[in-house]
């Protein structure tokens, strides 16, 4: 296996303090280097992406003084991917009196992510996420109340508390117009330039340090340098690598993956989400798959017939001849188990020739009993734009008939590799969200991403990134004719060049499809060592035809999505290929990362905590070199390692 990749030196998170965990984000606050309100004026801040993550940073730093330049590839910050969160946002605020705390919420993401994440980060957003919702409230975010006007919550997959604060279905939305009013203002104060429909495409280095990006103008062309101080990368997740996702089209690898290649560490790409509640694939003409949301499960029961192939009316199904198989298999739990196990049981099912729908592959996500008890208007209240979503697509009313839900890819846990400070590996370039690998261990809870977004962006990055400025500021008159931001420029020009040039005969869409149907049978809710091997060699394969008889139309200087997307898949192969190997290399099953191999004799995920406790941090060594494996071992002092039950 080792001729996949090489060993590299340990790595360690330096940053976090020692002592107790409880107080060592204050101790980090308290020990931080700040800067003069004045001399903010004169720091440069890029942050890359404008979903919660990067529009919350935008404006926070906006605010405190510093010079920020915020880039989306969007026409506008509202579109960023951020803005399709449905369920709702985690925090401790213990509401409903329930046994709520911060320690329970810290406890719950270690569990849910399988012990597989960092304690200090993990318990960190633990300690922020009440401040998140009080920030919020303050920004008019418009979160459901109980009838006495106190804010409402409900409950989410993996925890026994209800402690996600909502927005009917439409949460990320929500959240993502009160960081938008916040990112606007500071706009029209003149401490943020948001540049709409420009893409980044690489990062530059000037001795060692990230001091900018070449950035492309999506409707011109134009190849543009933009230099700072320091650069920020909120551009999110890689589902899309998978091509099928509940992902926007545009969401893309791209911005941490130049940066990768650029010196900073990637860390567990193998770890990445599958959702249980998606309205399943319906024919080969799809490009995306769409989300119905976790909080479905809260009133809905999932269940498939009994009886294999039973391909009857769902309403005609007695009651006797069903399985409700996740209240079967985890009775403390229930529906609410988290989504690496809630997936992995629905594929079972559907494998054992229990799925319905068309070609077998969906259970059903029942709510009569919830409308029988709670009655219509209530279902409509909680969920009525949900339900409304799911008729419009499938033409089927789920006030009558059962919904079709099956699993899809939703969410990557993997990321850049971050230290305490949500700092990289290159110095100077910051990593926040979904972009970083920092907090959900091998899975995340649901209603945790909008957490540990606004955690990043209000809270933790603002705090954190005056240390750095305080003591490397970028040297005066800095520019684009600098040597490395003319290397950079240059290399982006060429890879366009050669984009343009192929001329092949295959479209960029029908590479992505192919990659990822290659990603998902042996990279997905399953893998095996053999499989995984298999898929190395056809992607490795499938790149070479990419780059020798793909067909990019247009030129680069007009608006041109062919290009665009070219690029972003370009990237992807070179992605999928770590993915793999990162699967290969961890033989043990931790959260969504299910390698057949190791399970129990009850087909749960079997971890080896003796081998594999560690983050996998993988360094690009070169066009064409294997990548070099860099272990940060996972101490846990708080919480007793043990094997997850959800039963």
């Amino acid at each position: 296996m080792t001729e996949f990749y090489e060993a590299g030196e340990p790595l360690q998170d330096t940053k976090a303090p020692s002592g107790p965990i409880q107080g060592q984000w204050e101790a980090r606050r308290f020990g931080v280097g700040l800067i003069n309100p004045t001399n903010r004026r004169q720091r440069t801040v890029i942050v890359v992406g404008t979903g919660l993550a990067g529009a919350s940073a935008a404006a926070t730093m906006g605010e405190a003084g510093y010079q920020v330049k915020s880039f989306c590839y969007q026409d506008s910050p509202r579109r960023a991917h951020s803005i399709a969160a449905q369920g709702g946002i985690n925090a401790a605020k213990n509401y409903r009196n329930d046994g709520d705390s911060v320690r329970r919420l810290f406890y719950d993401t270690v569990k849910g992510g399988d012990y597989r994440s960092r304690e200090s980060n993990t318990y960190r957003l633990a300690q922020i996420s009440t401040s998140i919702i009080d920030q919020c409230v303050a920004q008019g975010v418009p979160f459901a109340r109980e009838y006495g006007g106190q804010l409402d919550t409900r409950s989410f997959g993996g925890v026994q508390v209800s402690r996600t604060f909502y927005a009917r279905g439409q949460t990320g939305q929500q959240l993502l117009l009160g960081a938008y009013q916040a990112l606007e203002r500071q706009v029209a104060a003149g401490s943020v330039q948001v540049h709409t429909r420009h893409e980044m495409l690489d990062l530059i280095v000037i001795d060692g340090k990230a001091r900018g990006m070449v950035v492309r103008d999506m409707v011109t062309g134009e190849l543009e340098t933009h230099l700072a101080d320091v650069v920020v990368l909120a551009s999110g997740g890689y589902g899309n690598v998978y091509y099928l996702s509940t992902n926007a089209m545009g969401c893309n690898t791209t911005a941490i993956w130049r940066a990768h290649r650029k010196g900073a560490l990637f860390a567990n790409p193998c770890f990445t989400q599958i959702h249980p509640t998606c309205i399943p694939v319906s024919g080969e003409h799809q490009s995306k798959l769409t989300l119905m949301s976790e909080s479905l499960r809260n009133d809905g029961r999932i269940w498939v017939p009994l009886k294999a192939g039973d391909d009857r009316n769902p309403r005609q199904i007695p009651e006797e001849e069903r399985d409700y198989y996740l209240e079967r298999q985890y009775p403390a739990f229930g529906n609410l188990v988290p989504r690496d196990v809630a997936s992995r049981a629905a594929k079972n099912q559907c494998d054992a020739g229990h799925g319905v729908g068309p070609a077998g592959r969906g259970v059903y996500l029942d709510f009569a009993d919830a409308i029988s008890r709670l009655g219509r208007h209530v279902i409509e209240e909680k969920y009525g734009n949900l339900f409304d979503m799911y008729q419009k697509i499938t033409a089927e009313d789920p006030y009558e008939v059962p919904m079709r839900i099956y699993p899809a890819v939703h969410y990557t846990m993997g990321g850049l590799w971050v230290d305490y400070d949500l700092e990289s590996s290159i110095p100077g370039l910051f990593v926040i969200g979904e972009a970083n690998f920092s907090d959900h261990g091998a899975n995340r809870l649901g209603a945790s991403a909008l957490m540990q977004g606004l955690a990043d962006g209000y809270f933790v990055l603002p705090n954190t990134i005056s240390d750095y400025l305080s003591k490397n500021p970028a040297d005066a008159g800095l520019d684009a004719s600098h040597p490395e931001a003319l290397k950079a420029l240059e290399v982006v020009r060429g890879r366009i060049n050669t984009l343009l040039g192929i001329n092949g005969g295959r479209t960029v869409d029908s590479f992505h499809k192919e990659l990822g149907s290659i990603v998902w049978e042996y990279c997905g809710m399953e893998r095996n060592a053999e499989g995984l091997r298999h898929a190395v060699g056809l992607i490795r394969g499938l790149k070479d035809e990419f780059w020798a008889d793909v067909k990019v139309t247009g030129e680069n200087e007009e608006l041109n999505q062919a290009l665009e997307r070219a690029g972003r898949v370009a990237d992807f192969f070179e992605l999928a290929e770590l993915m793999c190997i990162d699967a290969l290399h961890r033989q043990e099953s931790c959260g969504s990362h299910f390698r057949t191999e190791s399970q129990t004799e009850e087909g749960e995920a079997l971890r080896d905590d003796e081998n594999y406790a560690y983050v996998a941090a993988w360094e690009f060594t070169g066009e064409g070199s294997p990548p070099r494996l860099r272990k940060e071992n996972l101490e846990y002092e708080n919480i007793e390692l043990a094997q997850r039950s959800y039963k």
